[in-house]
């Protein structure tokens, strides 16, 4: 669509923030309200509005796009859409290594390990770590407890931890993000370690940069969210 409006502001609303764009408020796809819980979420959603070019861009807008999802996909069915993203937890990415080289199976412990070793802490689990591809069953306790921890939270949080799991393959270092424990690029970068490694490995292919930076900025944006949360 073409830009229409002219300016774009944060407006209170009861307990939440909505958009409006030239006093009219901004609605998702479904047609329902876009309130979002912050203030500071609301102006930097308005920013995306005001900042628009001429001919709309959705996916410069992902702030937007993740509220719309918090009210339209989440919200209509919470519970499932939490048991959605907990079933990440049966086959984490951090618990598949691979068996060589050693240089990769190094790097893979250094990034992978002390996220592992954090949840453990975290959440009183423990992790089946393997090397290979095949299905290795995680204990029933462990599944059980970060779905509990998946399921707390509400549909915002939910929306931005979703691109954050699927994106990374990790609800380990999904949850690592959204509980501060490390900084949304230590976790990208620790994400990203086979696909780093292929690159280096076989050399630079830009169209396989572009799909791994396009990840990486829709990883952060997912990030950002959560932290406008607070």
């Amino acid at each position: 669509m073409k830009r229409f409006w002219k300016d774009a502001a944060p407006v209170g609303d009861g307990g939440g923030w909505r958009v409006e764009l030239d006093g009219r408020p901004l609605r998702t796809p479904a047609r329902a309200l876009l309130l979002v819980p912050t203030e500071r979420l609301a102006e930097q959603i308005a920013e995306e509005w005001r900042t628009s070019p001429e001919q709309v861009d959705p996916r410069a807008m992902p702030l937007t796009g993740l509220g719309n999802a918090a009210l339209d996909r989440v919200a209509a069915d919470k519970d499932a859409f939490a048991a959605s993203l907990a079933r990440y937890g049966e086959s984490d990415l951090l618990t598949y290594r691979a068996d060589s080289p050693a240089a990769l199976v190094e790097r893979q412990a250094a990034a992978w390990d002390p996220l592992l070793q954090w949840a453990r802490r975290r959440f009183d689990v423990d992790f089946v770590v393997t090397s290979g591809v095949s299905f290795v069953p995680q204990a029933p306790n462990t599944v059980a407890r970060l779905a509990h921890a998946v399921a707390a939270l509400d549909p915002f949080r939910l929306a931005a931890l979703s691109p954050l799991v699927t994106i990374s393959g990790s609800l380990v270092a999904a949850l690592a993000v959204l509980e501060g424990e490390v900084p949304p690029e230590e976790a990208w970068s620790a994400a990203s370690v086979d696909e780093a490694w292929q690159l280096e490995k076989w050399g630079s292919d830009a169209e396989a940069e572009q799909a791994l930076e396009n990840r990486r900025q829709d990883f952060l944006a997912a990030a950002r969210f959560l932290s406008l949360l607070d």
